[in-house]
């Protein structure tokens, strides 16, 4: 699996060099600071293309931020594919509950998702109530637009 998640993040890394540059950094960045701050279990975070292209992280060392770009890219596009066939429909969140705690992937507009890691024992409802104004504020600031 390490060696499959090294293989994605060389492929997407060689396919998007200077894609990342051209995306507003600093906002999503900032987004990102302010979603750990609003959620004390919150224990990273990231924000990736849809092609699996890393945008922006707020992540602990044992996460290889690249690797989990990747990763994060073909969980978006299963979701989108099992939503579209479920109920013809947009895909908006995933949340996967783990041993150690939760990964939820948000929809960050059409091309970008962001991914959050909580500790076992966060909030769930809060998580969300935070981290979805979130997404749609990086989404905007990927789309070139200010929030309102």
């Amino acid at each position: 699996m390490r060696r499959l998640i090294e293989r994605l993040a060389k492929v997407a890394k060689r396919a998007g060099a200077g894609t990342a540059a051209r995306v507003p950094e600093t906002e999503v960045a900032a987004e990102l600071r302010t979603l750990r701050a609003r959620v004390p279990q919150l224990t990273g975070s990231l924000v990736a293309s849809a092609d699996g292209l890393l945008i922006a992280r707020d992540l602990p060392d044992s996460v290889e931020p690249s690797g989990m770009a990747a990763v994060t890219a073909t969980g978006l596009s299963l979701a989108h594919r099992i939503a579209q066939t479920a109920h013809g429909g947009a895909f908006h969140e995933v949340v996967i509950r783990g041993v150690d705690g939760y990964v939820v992937i948000y929809a960050a507009g059409p091309t970008a998702s962001l991914t959050v890691l909580a500790a076992p024992t966060v909030n769930v409802g809060r998580l969300h109530l935070e981290s979805r104004p979130a997404a749609r504020a990086i989404a905007a600031h990927l789309a070139g637009t200010r929030r309102t």
